[in-house]
């Protein structure tokens, strides 16, 4: 952080999605930058559901004693009309001394306070959920690469695949390889590291469910429970085993690279789709989908059993596989 001088700190800071990692890293940096800049700086969070235009006053008026201060307010989204509306006057004209920094989930609500606050003039920290695979593809990269090394596409892509979407997840898995290895991760790198949990993740009992393999899907769905793995993202897995096999075969037959493309998959993942899609007709794919959806809300609407729900599951998507139902 050196370097970091009070001049060269954003007044407004605008933290804007409803990306838990992204947003809580975006604070972390902001108290950093804030304290390199001046170790003796005042920190203070508050709600912005609760905050009266009084308050908000106070907060920001000089203070007395002088000295830089760092206001965080959290949920701005649930900032009433009135304290937004004092908000934004106050943006127009920020104290030098005082850092804002609003966190907004992006969505609807409060979209104006946050509009509002871009326009005055806010620095914008993007934290949306990634929701696309190649998002956090680029995540991935660009985590190693901010910790000093080096990641290749194949590489990330295996990483995805062992430890699943959850970012935090991702982040501490590119932290420890990033620690555990030279820096330079290939997939291979990633498939040495992670070989005995690639066999117990959710992907391992969607794949075999996929092509029938249900003495092969139940191995693998026991011994991941048995070593720790949680039931949700196993039901996850599946339903988005029978998702994109569905998606690929509804786009016909063609190169994995070129429907590659118009799916927004890469083409790995249409390639073993439609190794998977063999077998499979439109109704059995409808009623796989259905079994899915069911295996969800039962593991995570708490069902007593989560373990039972997911057995069921494998055995319902491969009876639909075979043209029967169960």
């Amino acid at each position: 952080m050196g370097g970091v001088t009070p001049a060269s700190l954003a007044p407004i800071l605008l933290v804007l999605g409803d990306e838990e990692l992204l947003a809580t890293r975006a604070v972390t940096e902001a108290v950093e930058k804030a304290r390199a800049a001046d170790p003796e700086v005042d920190v203070r969070e508050y709600q912005a559901g609760s905050l009266t235009v009084g308050e908000i006053a106070e907060m920001l008026s000089p203070s007395l004693f002088g000295g830089r201060r760092l206001l965080i307010l959290r949920a701005g989204q649930d900032a009433r009309k009135d304290l937004a509306t004092a908000l934004l006057a106050y943006a127009k004209n920020p104290d030098p001394d005082v850092q804002l920094l609003v966190l907004h989930l992006g969505a609807a609500k409060g979209k104006a306070f946050a509009d509002g606050l871009r326009a005055a003039g806010a620095t914008v920290v993007p934290a949306a959920k990634l929701k696309g695979h190649r998002d956090r593809v680029a995540f991935v990269r660009d985590e190693i690469r901010r910790a000093g090394g080096k990641c290749t596409d194949d590489a990330a892509e295996a990483l995805i695949a062992a430890v699943g979407n959850d970012l935090r997840e991702l982040a501490a898995a590119c932290s420890q390889l990033i620690a555990d290895t030279d820096g330079r991760i290939s997939a291979d790198t990633v498939s040495r590291y992670y070989r005995g949990r690639v066999e117990v993740t959710g992907f391992t009992v969607a794949d075999a469910t996929m092509v029938g393999d249900v003495p092969a899907a139940l191995e693998a769905l026991r011994w991941a429970l048995h070593v720790g793995v949680d039931p949700v993202p196993i039901a996850d897995a599946l339903a988005d085993g029978v998702r994109t096999v569905a998606r690929v075969a509804s786009a016909g037959r063609g190169n994995p690279y070129q429907l590659a493309s118009s799916l927004g998959m890469p083409p790995w993942k249409v390639e073993r789709a439609q190794r998977q899609g063999r077998g499979w007709t439109p109704e059995g794919l409808v009623r796989a989908m259905q079994v899915a959806a069911e295996c969800n809300a039962a593991v995570k609407g708490g069902s007593d059993d989560r373990a039972y729900a997911l057995e069921r599951a494998v055995f319902s998507v491969a009876a639909a596989r075979q043209g029967s139902v169960r």
